[in-house]
């Protein structure tokens, strides 16, 4: 399995012949609206997509959506949607989204009703867990959507948590499942009032306590409400012990895993 990290919670998951592009947000530096109204207003996203992208893209197999209403352009923004209509690529998503992407043009392939439990995918099986996008009022405004754990015959298992804070329900979930490989959302984005709406980097380290696996921590450096620098996130893995599953992919910087979850040279 390989993860290719572009930029925020955009990536690309190779199993074998199968590449799958994940919450694409492939707009150019500066094209996007802030995301704070106080302080300096920054336009998004504050970095380019790294230059092996356009290559990348033409791969790509299949896209997986973990939640892209009520304005979450960050995780599926006008120009993805754009490059999937006229590329035709299955869009993979919850039934709650499929309505809304396909008022877009896009070849939508929703999972079946209840999802939450297994279901066939690609060569393997899939199956959703719920995100919790924030606590408090500020959660009222935001799309609460999904992380997938997909099982794939050889490969590493694999959870995307999708956006979220760290829930009872995604402990649950990594104590009965452990899987070998989880990708989260580490940048502690917040807006100018309320609470963190993805986890930060406490609540990374946490997460790394209860599972056995590797945590690969993405929603870095990439938009204006997300604080949370790489640096500081490896730093305070490092002095909790951790830096050796915690890792911290670079935008363009391809990971490869063995079966047992253990990262081989690329």
């Amino acid at each position: 399995m390989k993860i290719t990290q572009l930029r925020n919670a955009t990536a690309i998951i190779e199993f074998g012949p199968y590449k799958i592009l994940v919450d694409p947000m492939l707009a150019p530096k500066g094209a996007l609206p802030p995301l704070k109204l106080l302080g300096e207003r920054l336009r998004n996203p504050v970095v380019e997509l790294p230059p092996l992208t356009e290559g990348m893209l033409e791969t790509v197999t299949h896209c997986l959506i973990t939640h892209c209403q009520k304005g979450h352009f960050d995780h599926l923004d006008r120009a993805a949607k754009a490059w999937l209509r006229g590329k035709q690529i299955p869009v993979i998503c919850t039934p709650h989204d499929e309505g809304h992407l396909l008022q877009r043009g896009l070849n939508v392939q929703p999972l079946a009703p209840g999802h939450h439990e297994p279901q066939p995918f690609l060569e393997g099986r899939i199956r959703t867990v719920n995100c919790r996008h924030g606590k408090g009022l500020v959660s009222l405004m935001m799309e609460h959507g999904v992380g997938y754990f997909i099982e794939m015959p050889g490969e590493p298992s694999l959870y995307l948590s999708g956006d979220t804070i760290l829930t009872q329900e995604v402990l649950d979930f990594l104590a009965l499942h452990q899987p070998d490989v989880s990708v989260v959302p580490a940048g502690g984005a917040r807006f100018d009032l309320g609470h963190e709406i993805i986890m930060g980097i406490e609540e990374v380290l946490q997460f790394a306590r209860v599972t056995k696996g590797i945590v690969v921590a993405n929603h870095l450096e990439a938009l204006s409400h997300c604080p949370v620098q790489r640096a500081a996130l490896q730093e305070q893995a490092l002095r909790a012990g951790l830096a050796s599953r915690v890792v911290v992919p670079a935008d363009g910087e391809t990971l490869t895993y063995a079966s047992s979850g253990r990262r081989t040279p690329s």
